[in-house]
């Protein structure tokens, strides 16, 4: 008998001793370390007792032993509890858990940090062995200032050969902690188009542009370029809302003409729109700057701090754990960072949970939910190349719920590289929850949704849409039975748009209905509640300072977008549905009577609109189109007389006892309760951070 087998027979004994303990006693505990062994038990190893047995040294063996063991029999009386003992674990896979991995009600499944150690997974690779560069060729390439300073690593030697493309969803850089910047000119902000070339002009909405990638610029910088192997350009091309990364064909440095790579941008270019140049050698010139030569896998840093100081990563796994159809397992307490794709992926099953893990550094977005009454609780999601939580469930055609949610969650600094539509949170489908959530400083949206009776409450966001305009820090748009979504509670502040130009707070875009916005607080920002076009949509209870203007409400259906209304009523005449769905049949005619007639009332007005129990101070009351004056249903609200505020001047705006308000109907918004909320399911360590912007308390 060899002595692997031994081990493997000893192993098995071992836990059937502990299996028969914790079913007495609790859950059954199984222990992972850095040091482990897979020929080992799972279980802790006695003081001072020769290493002969000990934890399991990977996920897989912890799941394959469960497995083993609901084979044999039931779970215990509490389930299983997978502990991993402090360390870094550098995976070349994802933890992939199926339904044969599920837990149950009474018996659950948790893979979890051992409570005060930090367990980090990554997706990447350590990489060593940096030297300066000294390659005279090279060296003439960089600016004076960077000789020097630079250093390069052969990452093909280190085993990286797959880099991906400089788009997005390649190999990414993380030094001690946080991300690192691919080479780019500027450093920050933008360039702007001098002028267009090409004979085909587009005309959208009034704005004229060129469908060709050819346009002029200011400067002789792009000099610099003519010995780049791969330069790219990330520009807002046409709309402030709609970037796109393309490679450049070639510069004419005498012209001061570029030109891309087909396919061109969607909705063409045109003059002052902004754009800046990366992946270029040559802009390595200030720490934290990279690039890679894809040709010869040579990786070139600039560290800003000693290279033997930190610890420098790539990134090369997509994901790190993957559960297809699982039920009842929880993962909890431990970061994941430097994958490629989305960290954790659930697709399907239920009642499975994500709680108090730290998620940042990841080159797409940090989690990805489908199934029912699955969760993501009381995480720390920062620095991702796109968003944050990604809930998708529910029937649209049955109005079955699915139950999802994200509560709790501290979202932040993401959407570093695809930086429109991607939302701290996103969630589509049918009846999800999004709660208690700080969300801030990203380029666009907070939260995007669609579907079916959601409920997005007691959030708050500030700082975003920073790099855009006509642009919403919560949502949704474009379809007549989407409905049923409350959007109540929540505090939005400081957020102001690209150049500080404007953007929105609840963007109900191009005639989306049937949503309530209630009982929010908005700080300072432009256009804060917007009706474009829709139906049957009530703002109320709202308290709006400084925003300018608080509400918005236009007919654009009978205007510039009649096509898009045009399209739906001729759907419906001809087919009976609207957007595939029969909306004159239960669930829809049971749950939102006004839609059934909605082919016979002027189907493009916006109708059945209500404005009722605000207050507005400071700022601007109302932008609302001649043609939508006459529908909407403007009652109660108080405009231009002082609330009384509890403590304005700190940005507590709840009312004082003595405020006009109360008369007119106002109810209490229970400020108190906005925001992240102390718990011990939030991520180890993790305090509740104070926004630097917002004085919400209770009342005085």
């Amino acid at each position: 008998m060899n002595t692997s087998f031994r081990l493997a027979c000893l192993g098995f004994a071992c836990w059937n001793l502990i299996w028969v303990t914790a079913a007495v006693a609790g859950p059954a505990t199984l222990y992972v370390a850095v040091d482990g062994n897979d020929a080992w038990s799972g279980k802790l190893p006695e003081a001072n007792a020769t290493r002969t047995d000990g934890p399991l040294a990977t996920l897989e063996a912890a799941r394959d032993a469960v497995r083993r063991w609901k084979q044999a029999g039931p779970l215990p009386a509490r389930g299983v509890v997978v502990e991993l003992r402090g360390g870094v674990y550098e995976r070349d896979r994802a933890l992939e858990l199926t339904a044969e991995d599920s837990g149950a009600a009474e018996t659950p499944i948790e893979y979890r940090a051992r409570p005060g150690e930090s367990v980090r997974l990554i997706g990447g690779k350590r990489i060593a062995g940096f030297t300066p560069v000294t390659d005279g060729a090279l060296l003439g390439r960089l600016e004076p200032e960077t000789r020097g300073n630079v250093w390069q690593v052969d990452l093909r030697a280190a085993g990286v050969t797959d880099f991906g493309g400089p788009a997005g969803g390649g190999l990414e850089l993380f030094f001690q902690g946080r991300p690192m910047h691919i080479a780019r000119w500027p450093n920050d902000g933008f360039v702007k188009i001098v002028h267009v070339q090409g004979p085909t002009p587009v005309d959208i909405r009034g704005t004229r542009g060129c469908r060709e990638g050819v346009f002029s610029y200011e400067g002789d910088r792009p000099r610099r370029w003519k010995d780049e192997k791969d330069l790219w350009l990330h520009g807002y091309w046409f709309w402030d809302w709609a970037d796109q990364r393309q490679k450049v064909a070639s510069i004419d440095v005498d012209k001061r003409l570029v030109t891309l790579v087909p396919p061109n941008h969607s909705y063409g270019y045109r003059n002052g729109q902004w754009f800046y140049a990366f992946n270029a050698l040559a802009e390595i010139d200030q720490p934290g700057e990279w690039y890679l030569d894809r040709e010869t896998g040579t990786l070139y840093f600039w560290p800003p701090a000693p290279i033997a100081s930190g610890e420098a990563l790539v990134s090369v796994v997509p994901t790190l754990v993957s559960c297809q159809d699982t039920a009842y397992v929880t993962i909890r307490g431990l970061t994941f960072e430097a994958m490629r794709s989305t960290a954790v992926v659930v697709r399907g099953g239920s009642h499975n949970r994500l709680v108090g893990c730290t998620i940042r550094n990841g080159g797409r977005n940090a989690v990805s939910v489908t199934g029912t009454a699955n969760g993501v609780i009381g995480c720390e999601i920062d620095q991702m190349a796109e968003g944050g939580i990604s809930l998708s469930g529910g029937d649209r055609k049955s109005l079955a719920p699915a139950g999802l949610y994200a509560e709790n969650n501290h979202i932040h600094h993401y959407g570093r590289v695809k930086p429109m539509y991607s939302a701290g949170i996103s969630v589509h489908g049918v009846g999800n929850r999004i709660a208690h959530n700080l969300i801030h400083d990203a380029p666009h949206q907070a939260i995007g949704f669609g579907g079916n009776d959601h409920v997005i409450e007691l959030n708050e966001i500030h700082n975003v849409c920073f790099e855009s305009n006509d642009a919403g820090a919560i949502y949704a748009g474009r379809d007549w039975t989407m409905r049923g979504t409350v959007i109540r509670h929540n505090y939005l502040h400081h957020i102001y748009g690209f150049e500080r130009r404007g953007c929105v707070g609840v963007y109900l875009d191009d005639m989306y209905c049937g949503t309530e916005i209630s009982g929010n607080v908005f700080y300072q920002v432009p256009r804060a509640a917007f009706i474009g076009g829709g139906r049957d949509c009530q703002i109320v209870n709202n308290v709006f300072v400084d925003c300018k203007p608080a509400v918005h409400v236009d007919a654009r259906a009978l205007g510039w977008a009649r096509d898009h209304a045009d399209g739906w009523i001729r759907e419906g005449r001809e087919r009976g549905t609207l957007s595939g769905i029969r909306f004159r049949e239960p669930p829809y005619s049971d749950r939102y009577p006004p839609l059934v007639p909605i082919l016979d009332e002027d189907p493009a007005a916006p109708r059945g609109n209500v404005v009722a129990r605000n207050i507005c101070w400071g700022g601007r009351w109302d932008e609302i189109e001649g043609k939508a004056r006459p529908l909407v249903k403007l009652e109660h609200n108080l405009l231009d007389q002082d609330p009384r505020f509890v403590n304005a001047a700190s940005l507590n705006f709840q009312l004082r006892p003595d405020s006009p308000a109360w008369k007119l109907g106002f109810q209490r918004i229970p400020i108190e309760r906005i925001g992240l909320v102390g718990s011990p399911d939030r991520a180890p360590g993790a305090a509740l951070p104070a926004s630097s912007q917002t004085g919400l308390s209770p009342a005085e």
